[in-house]
């Protein structure tokens, strides 16, 4: 990872408090968090919530409290826009003192006019300035616009893409300033950077269009130049902007679902970046290895199935007590404590990679603690079907054990399986369907072990007495 050469790194995240926390807004989050700590900066956040109808407290504490479960926690307590009207205002005063703004008393219907003539003649719609030269003074019908150069042309060096221009005669006057007094985005965004010293502005692609602007902002208020990295849009599998279509798109409800931190961390930073033929990252890994110039500038694909492997990979790595630990909530909220199990470690050793979730895992966990509620119909039909005497059979012959150990099991259920000319699933299949009303389970054997001796003949029993 090659260092930069600026003094000290700032980077900011920067949410709206509309919802809960998107999983491109973490990946973004992480990107700016990694920059930042491999240059020994700081990483910051600012909670953009200028929009007073939509905004809410719940969702900015969403926010935080989310980002900082994750390890994502910022190095100075965060700013909100909501509380910085009067910095604003300042600034935009600033800039009228320049020259390099104006104001417009244009109305609705005149711009929607303009437009439309604009339009109509094959030309970009955008403000054409004619309120740039009248000299008109404040009012409560008038806003507050930058007066854009006209010729030449902004360059900015992005680190992901490289030199993007943008012709300063296809900006139009952006608004400063409402009507009601009240700033915009961009005046917002650029003030703020430059107050919370922010020196690297790493962000999503379609903010691309939104750094021109801000940049003749930034030279109307002699600011410094900022660097930036606009990163890959995050994509369905049909390519298109990542939605609820395609899957869950909230960061809480990976978390609810049984997916550890560290591996949606990973998953995250996959999305974009790859890093040689390592897949399975921690943050320290990540602090190392990671290099935001090797973004790629095409969008990222999110993969549930990618997400699915990585969190087991991760699950495997826990130890069994830390293991233990993560499964604890899930299995609480289905009523179980793993505790209550006569051989608690045997238990979540054999099932700790049944699956790809922890919510999954626990759901898996509950028949070794309740009894079965139903049988998995398509199970029954194929394995069944031709009746209940190998149930009966495996009855029978399981009475007969004064030893009750996997050992012991499963030597008589290979006699069985052989003196009957049997194949395996033929014989263990219909007793897994039985203790733990599908097809799923470790070893048979070790399975039976799991339950003691007289609750394998009472599930066996109660099967057949269904199938009857």
């Amino acid at each position: 990872m090659e260092k930069i050469s600026v003094s000290k790194v700032v980077t900011r995240f920067a949410p709206s408090p509309t919802g809960t926390l998107h999983i491109g807004g973490v990946r973004t989050a992480l990107f700016n968090y990694i920059y930042a700590k491999q240059n020994n900066g700081e990483f910051l956040i600012r909670i953009e919530d200028t929009d007073r109808e939509r905004s809410t407290k719940a969702y900015e504490k969403n926010i935080l409290d989310t980002l900082s479960s994750i390890g994502l926690s910022p190095d100075k307590k965060p700013i909100n826009q909501s509380e910085r009207n009067d910095i604003y205002i300042k600034a935009a005063e600033q800039i009228i003192a320049s020259g390099d703004a104006y104001w417009c008393d244009c109305s609705e219907e005149e711009l929607e006019k303009m437009r439309n003539q604009q339009m109509a003649d094959g030309e970009k719609p955008m403000y054409d300035g004619r309120s740039r030269n009248l000299g008109l003074e404040r009012s409560s019908n008038t806003v507050l616009r930058l007066a854009t150069p006209e010729d030449g042309e902004i360059v900015m060096h992005d680190i992901i893409r490289g030199e993007i221009r943008f012709n300063n005669a296809e900006l139009d006057d952006l608004i400063l300033l409402r009507s009601d007094g009240t700033p915009t985005y961009h005046l917002c965004n650029v003030v703020d950077d430059f107050e919370q010293g922010v020196t690297a502005v790493i962000r999503g692609e379609d903010h691309i269009s939104n750094t021109p602007r801000q940049i003749h902002i930034q030279n109307a208020l002699g600011y410094p130049a900022l660097e930036y990295a606009h990163l890959p849009l995050v994509l369905g599998p049909d390519k298109k902007r990542l939605s609820k279509r395609h899957a869950a798109t909230s960061l809480e409800e990976y978390k609810d679902m049984g997916y550890l931190d560290s591996a949606i961390l990973n998953s995250l930073a996959r999305l974009g970046w790859s890093g040689g033929d390592k897949e399975v990252f921690y943050m320290d890994d990540l602090l190392k290895d990671f290099n935001i110039k090797d973004v790629q500038k095409a969008g990222a694909i999110f993969d549930v199935t990618k997400l699915d492997w990585l969190n087991a990979q991760h699950l495997a790595n826990l130890s069994l007590e830390e293991f233990k630990e993560h499964i604890k909530p899930f299995a609480h909220k289905i009523d179980i404590d793993i505790n209550d199990h006569p051989n608690t470690d045997l238990l979540i050793a054999s099932m700790r990679t049944f699956d790809n979730t922890l919510s999954d895992i626990a759901r898996a966990l509950r028949p070794y603690f309740k009894d079965v509620g139903e049988y998995d119909k398509n199970a029954i039909d194929k394995f069944l079907s031709n009746g209940t005497k190998v149930l009966e059979d495996i009855h029978e012959l399981l009475q007969t054990i004064s030893d009750w150990n996997e050992e012991e099991i499963d030597l008589m259920l290979k006699e069985y399986q052989a003196r009957n000319n049997l194949k395996v699933p033929e014989v263990n299949q219909p007793i897994r369907i039985a203790l733990t009303g599908s097809t799923k389970s470790p070893s048979l054997g070790l399975t039976l072990s799991l339950f003691d001796k007289k609750e394998s003949l009472k599930r066996i029993e109660k099967l057949i007495s269904f199938l009857n």
